[in-house]
Order: structure tokens, then C-alpha cells, then sequence
């Protein structure tokens, strides 16, 4: 019997060392893009990057994603592959930038990047930061959705939307069932 107790015990502690490993590995990942997002972002603060010009390729740090209301400076990585959202926030390949009429939309894992996601509330604003200009959001509506549907992923244009999409319920455990989205609509102060 204190075999096997000793066993389960070694085995605890092994899941628990792959997960602060994993952990550990992420935050790193993170904080490294973050350094390498504020770098390219401070090169274009006063000499602005022409819109037509930006064209990031998959992997590419490209800008900041900025929620005060849960005090987040998150980076933008071009992709949503697992690679990229180790990184932080991915940008869905498929849907649009800021200043192009059209749909945007923004994922991350609920327990790196949006532990918080579920505080941000209708009205609250949400800002991104790329080489080419700030763009704010306020966001107007939730939703939480099947995990599997892709019918929010679609042109809006010539409407401009920002999407942000993450796991949910927060607190599940695995893979989660479904999707919490925050649909968010252009802002001017």
C-alpha cells in the first residue's frame, strides 16, 4: 500500500513540474513579445507606418491590445496556431485590421492572457496599438457560444467590429465547451 501511495505522490509532483514548466514557458514567451511589440511600436510614435504597408507575416509580433478596465498590455502575434497564442493575444489570419472596414477578431487562451476577460463590461473601452496608428473600441455586447461554431468568423464590412474571443467558463478544467466573445464597435473620444 506505501508503494503505491509513493507512486501516486511521484506522479503529482511529475504533472506539477510539466505544469509550472508550461507555465513558466509561456510567461516568458509572453513577456518576450511584449518587449519586442513596445520596440516596434515606439520606432513608429512619431514617423508613422503607412497602412498599406503593413503586411505581417504569420508569427510576427505586430502591435498591443490595451484593456484598462482589467489592466491589460497584451501582445499581438499574427496567427492563432498554439505557437503563436503562447505568445499572447492572435490575430485570426482571415478577418481584418483596424482601418479596414471590416471584422476583426482577436483570440487567447482564459488562462494566460484573459483571466480577466469576464470583468470587462458594455461601454468599457478597449484599445490597439500597431505601427500605424491607436484605434479604440468600445464594447457594445457579449455572447457565449458553442466552441466548434465558426459563423462569427464573416465580413462585416463595410462595418468595422472587433471580436474578442477566449475559452469558457474561465474556470474549467481541460478543454472547454464553448466560447466567450466581446463584440466591440469603433470609438472616437
Amino acid at each position: 500500500m506505501r508503494k503505491i501511495a509513493v507512486l501516486f505522490i511521484l506522479i503529482g509532483l511529475v504533472f506539477i513540474g510539466i505544469g509550472g514548466y508550461q507555465y513558466f514557458k509561456i510567461q516568458a514567451a509572453e513577456r518576450q513579445a511584449l518587449e519586442s511589440v513596445e520596440v516596434l511600436l515606439d520606432e513608429h510614435r512619431t514617423n508613422k507606418m503607412p497602412m498599406e504597408l503593413f503586411e505581417p507575416n504569420h508569427g510576427d509580433e505586430v502591435g498591443l491590445l490595451i484593456i484598462d478596465k482589467i489592466d491589460a498590455r497584451l501582445p499581438i502575434v499574427e496567427g492563432t496556431d498554439p505557437d503563436d497564442l503562447e505568445k499572447g493575444v492572435g490575430h485570426h489570419a482571415a478577418t481584418a485590421y483596424p482601418g479596414q472596414q471590416d471584422q476583426i477578431l482577436l483570440s487567447g487562451h482564459r488562462d494566460t492572457v484573459f483571466t480577466k476577460l469576464g470583468d470587462v463590461e458594455v461601454g468599457d473601452i478597449i484599445t490597439i496599438s500597431l505601427p500605424y496608428g491607436d484605434f479604440n473600441y468600445k464594447m457594445v455586447d457579449s455572447k457565449i457560444v458553442d466552441a466548434d461554431d465558426r459563423t462569427i468568423i464573416g465580413s462585416t464590412a463595410p462595418d468595422e467590429e472587433l471580436i474578442i474571443s477566449t475559452c469558457y467558463p474561465f474556470g474549467y478544467v481541460g478543454n472547454a465547451p464553448d466560447r466567450y466573445l466581446i463584440y466591440a464597435v469603433p470609438y472616437e473620444e
